[in-house]
Parts: C-alpha cells; structure tokens; sequence
C-alpha cells in the first residue's frame, strides 16, 4: 500500500505510535535539554543535572524514560552510569529542528541606510 510518493510504503501502525511516543517525550524541555547535552558527549547523572540545572531526581527518572523509549543508552563504569545518545538519526532531528527554531527567532536583520541620503532644503 504505497504512498503515491517516490513508492515509499506507509510505515504499520505500531511503528507510528512508537514514533509518536517518542516525539511525545522529545515535547518536554527538561528532556530534550538533557538529549540536547547527550549529544555533545556522554555523561553521569551528576554531570547532566549540573548542565541542564536539574535536580538529581528528576533527572535521573527523565534518563529512565528516555532509556526505555530506546533514546537513551546506559554503560556502567565502576559506581557509576555513563549516559549516552549515539543514534546519529535522532542527533540530526534534535540538532535541525534546534537549528531551525533558532533561525526562525532571530530578528530579521535592520537594512542599513543609503549613506547617500541627504536632507531636502527647508529640513
């Protein structure tokens, strides 16, 4: 059942609502603050709360859900949980829409004035 549309075939629905939750969890700012610091670099909890300025609870319980979402990955290094984002696919959605907001909300640039101008008689 294609699409119309280069033959692509439309994704099962449990694929969609796998990437809807998914999109649901990125809908929150705490989480993709911390998805945002994964992408930089791997870290502890300590680390992640200190950058995003989380407390250590919440951060922890946001890393849980996104770990089960399948966003997040976790490797022990002796006491601690070293926390990384290593799908380059959802690094490159977080960095383009970031990007893409960004630009959206820059002032449009001031045109500058013809230096030629110059004042009417009587002015």
């Amino acid at each position: 059942m294609g699409d119309g549309a280069g033959g692509c075939e439309d994704p099962p629905a449990e694929v969609l609502a796998e990437a809807a939750a998914a999109f649901g969890l990125l809908a929150a700012p705490a989480r993709l603050r911390l998805l945002w610091a994964l992408a930089q670099g791997e870290s502890d909890v300590t680390h992640l709360a200190d950058r995003v300025g989380g407390a250590l609870p919440a951060v922890s319980q946001h890393l849980a859900k996104l770990r089960l979402a399948g966003l997040v990955r976790c490797r022990r290094e002796g006491r601690r949980q070293i926390y990384s984002l290593d799908d380059p696919d959802v690094v490159a959605l977080i960095r383009a829409v970031v990007a893409g907001v960004a630009a959206r909300s820059r002032p449009a640039p001031v045109p500058a004035q013809d230096s030629r101008r110059t004042l009417t008689k009587g002015t």
